[in-house]
């Protein structure tokens, strides 16, 4: 009867309030782990990850748990063919910052990688680039200085020269017959940035192509293909890789508002640039680089003196001979 029901929701509330008890004292692992069901009056708790969870959790990779890597493409990129042995395979790293464009040839070790190669658009007004470091033009000649400087490191530039002009058109190189030695192969890393077509990392590949290294790529991510006809606009690529797409918006912006086109371009007026003027300065650019692309070393200079902020720590005998002096003076006094 009634008095049997009250009795049975006695019980219930008794052991509830047990087992939240428990969970207070156990801490906040049981409460993530609990999922409350209220029903009517009543609060019903269900278990949904049980001690058997806890025990067999895996914490994930420190880098993982930052967001800074994608453990399934890096592992795709390390991975050597068991056949080549202690070969290592290189990778062509490409990284955007607000400010900069950073291309590096880098190799796995056991150790951590080993960067083999770098360039940097922070070098480029050394080539006569001084604005704009971050565009897709850029981003090429950062490719194309990258490629350069490694081919040089390894006495393959004069064998592999590339693509000299930027046309647009897809390049990819082949093998000397004559030369002993096989282009140099990196492949293509691309890091968390989103891959879609026209990205600007796409463009330091095409830079790396163009300058005699053999990234595997295909041209459906370059800037100008088109998806419906199935085949790549080589006007379209040539005019981003000398700047036109800056061009026709400096062009457009002058007509439309002219205040805003001066306080937008106050650099490239600086510099004595306009919407005429940009292709061969790009142009000039790509022949610097070939010309001479090898780093710049900076001068060593002495470091400045060390300052101590804590007293030197004295040894045994200079504590003996300070402790000697005290007592001389104790005793004159």
């Amino acid at each position: 009867g009634w008095e049997g029901v009250a009795a049975h929701v006695g019980i219930v509330r008794v052991r509830i309030r047990r087992l939240a008890t428990s969970i207070a004292h156990e801490g906040p692992r049981r409460r993530r782990s609990c999922t409350w069901i209220r029903g009517g009056e009543m609060a019903v708790m269900k278990v949904t990850k049980t001690k058997a969870y806890f025990k067999r959790y895996q914490v994930k990779f420190r880098r993982r748990r930052e967001g800074k890597t994608d453990y399934r493409a890096r592992t795709r990129l390390v991975l050597q063919d068991k056949n080549k042995y202690g070969a290592p395979k290189y990778r062509l790293v490409a990284r955007f910052s607000n400010k900069q464009v950073l291309a590096q040839v880098t190799k796995a070790t056991l150790a951590g990688d080993v960067v083999v190669c770098s360039a940097s658009s922070a070098e480029l007004p050394r080539y006569g680039l001084k604005v704009g470091l971050t565009n897709y033009a850029a981003a090429y000649c950062v490719g194309l200085l990258v490629a350069r400087r490694m081919l040089q490191q390894l006495g393959l530039d004069e064998i592999y020269v590339g693509k000299e002009e930027a046309d647009g058109e897809d390049y990819n190189v082949e093998a000397d017959d004559e030369a002993e030695r096989r282009p140099f192969t990196a492949f293509l890393d691309t890091g968390l940035v989103r891959t879609s077509t026209g990205a600007r990392v796409f463009a330091v590949m095409k830079g790396a192509c163009d300058g005699g290294m053999n990234v595997p790529h295909n041209e459906k991510r370059l800037v100008g293909y088109e998806a419906d006809e199935k085949k790549l606009d080589d006007e379209v690529l040539g005019k981003y890789l000398v700047g036109g797409h800056v061009a026709e918006y400096m062009e457009e912006m002058e007509e439309e508002d002219p205040d805003k086109y001066k306080k937008h371009f106050s650099k490239y007026l600086e510099e004595g640039l306009d919407a005429d003027s940009l292709e061969d300065m790009y142009r000039k650019v790509h022949e610097a680089i070939r010309e001479d692309p090898s780093p710049q070393r900076k001068e060593r200079t002495k470091p400045a003196e060390k300052k101590l902020w804590k007293p030197r720590k004295l040894s045994y005998e200079q504590k003996k001979a300070n402790l000697k002096a005290k007592l001389v003076a104790m005793a004159n006094a």
